[in-house]
């Protein structure tokens, strides 16, 4: 199949020096960003309903900037204070630093750790020293991340789900005119079949697909599709890679 046009299920990226657009360049596609998924908050409500008293916790951990977002806005619409003295645990520097969007990160004790990951050992060694809190942690509907670095700690934490993935639909007049579509989780895959659920049925996939993940590769699986592109890989490291070597030998066949 000659491949001229992609679908990449992310944002678009916020650098022209993105390796996307050097392979488009290069093999003389198209690629369009446009994410599969969606973040929409829970509404005071349905927030409520999971019985969770917010003003309870005087520590808070994080590990995305959509959790940050979601927490001070239900602690607004629930018309919870949040204290001076509430604690912040963050997986990065990054999510620590967005903060500051919210509070006086100067005035506040907040810790982060390094890889991102709750069981990065910064991080834990920082919850660990103040194992006396009580700990709120807000997540999504579908969050994957673990929680059991933070059970075998034995602190005091709630997982608390303050918003929730759900599908990006197309409209009745966008086009779905694509040779590749590239997935990042198991929820762009179930995306794709709630907008169109023939895809794939009796063996007939309109156009190939690539995934990044191990999670993401099992629901193509599941969903009983082609795989065409699989990453990371010890030869391909990253989506970009694999996808330049799936569009040169497609070039050389």
């Amino acid at each position: 199949m000659k491949i001229k046009k992609i679908l990449v299920s992310q944002p678009k990226p916020a650098s022209e020096k993105s390796p996307y657009y050097d392979i488009a360049t290069k093999h003389n596609v198209e690629i369009v960003f446009r994410p599969m998924i969606k973040v929409e908050g829970l509404t005071a409500k349905e927030f409520r309903q999971q019985k969770i008293n917010l003003a309870d916790f005087t520590a808070v951990i994080f590990t995305s900037r959509t959790a940050v977002d979601n927490f001070f806005r239900l602690c607004e619409e629930c018309r919870v204070s949040v204290p001076d003295t509430m604690r912040y645990f963050c997986t990065t520097e990054q999510i620590a630093l967005y903060l500051q969007k919210y509070i006086v990160y100067r005035k506040r004790k907040i810790s982060y750790g390094t890889t991102g990951k709750l069981n990065d050992s910064q991080f834990l060694a920082s919850v660990q020293k103040n194992h006396k809190e009580k700990f709120l942690f807000p997540m999504s509907d579908i969050q994957t991340d673990g929680t059991e670095a933070l059970s075998n700690l034995k602190i005091d934490f709630t997982p608390a789900v303050m918003y929730r993935t759900v599908s990006n639909d197309f409209t009745p007049d966008e086009p779905f005119d694509y040779d590749l579509i590239i997935f990042f989780s198991p929820a762009g895959i179930d995306s794709l079949l709630k907008n169109f659920p023939d895809f794939g049925k009796d063996g007939k996939q309109p156009m190939c697909i690539g995934a990044f993940g191990p999670a993401t590769t099992q629901a193509v699986k599941d969903a009983g599709l082609r795989l065409d592109i699989e990453a990371p890989t010890p030869a391909t490291p990253s989506m970009t890679a694999a996808l330049d070597a799936f569009l040169t030998k497609s070039e050389n066949a």
